[in-house]
């Protein structure tokens, strides 16, 4: 009996099982191209600087270095993206309802009140006005005190010659443009509505105290919704003969 229990003592002891470590270090052994699949987990691993003391830089840290900076500005990009896409999203639904707005006013009058009063809402921004050069002969509708009379030659120099639309960043206005509520316009998008048979040529003018305006953005929008304001001030200053 004990020479059989000194044979079971002498069996070998089991082998321990490996550590989370050694699992994770095999595993990188027989997928060596892991991070180059997953490089966002770079973000969160600490790499040392150099291998050694010999003084040689290490070019595997500098190419991780910038692996890390084009994750960075490849985030940064998409998220600039997806705000650009959201914040034109929200640009053309409120042009839409802009459109919708004018194409239901009942009359000339009630057009031009949409948009001094409704428009700055929908729009979001601080001041919408609307404004013609001096018609031959004058209109009467024209002189309504919602509608600025634009000296005769004043939108060609606002827009540029043969220009639609301009965007100003920085708008002085004495009041020619914006009126009461000039003090208070930062940028403008400035848009022309083009002449009728007797309508003379306007303007469409939205004023912003902040920078919601400024050169290089798109006026695709602006354009759009002047050209829709300009068929409404045709059909109801130019009925059909």
């Amino acid at each position: 009996m004990v020479e059989k229990l000194e044979g079971n003592l002498d069996t070998e002891a089991p082998v321990a099982a490996p550590s989370l470590e050694d699992e994770i270090a095999e595993y990188l052994r027989h997928h060596p191209d892991f991070l180059v699949r997953h490089p966002e987990i770079l973000e969160a691993m600490e790499v040392p600087g150099r291998w050694g003391d010999d003084g040689v830089v290490d070019m595997q840290q500098f190419m991780l270095q910038r692996l890390r900076a084009e994750i960075n500005d490849l985030r940064n990009s998409t998220l600039e993206v997806i705000e650009t896409s959201r914040s034109n999203m929200s640009s053309q639904t409120r042009a839409h309802a802009s459109i919708l707005a004018i194409l239901a006013a009942g009359d000339f009058e009630q057009m031009v009140r949409v948009v001094t009063y409704e428009m700055p809402l929908l729009l979001d921004v601080d001041v919408v006005t609307i404004g013609f050069e001096p018609a031959v002969p004058p209109m009467p509708d024209l002189a309504s005190a919602e509608i600025n009379e634009f000296p005769r030659g004043a939108i060609d120099e606002w827009l540029g010659d043969g220009k639609n639309v301009a965007l100003v960043r920085d708008l002085s206005d004495d009041g020619t443009i914006f009126g009461s509520g000039a003090g208070l316009v930062r940028s403008a998008a400035l848009a022309r509505i083009q002449p009728g048979r007797i309508t003379p040529t306007g303007m469409l003018a939205l004023g912003s105290r902040g920078n919601a305006f400024h050169p290089g953005q798109g006026t695709e929008l602006i354009r759009f919704l002047a050209r829709m304001l300009e068929r409404c001030v045709h059909r109801w200053q130019e009925p059909a003969a």
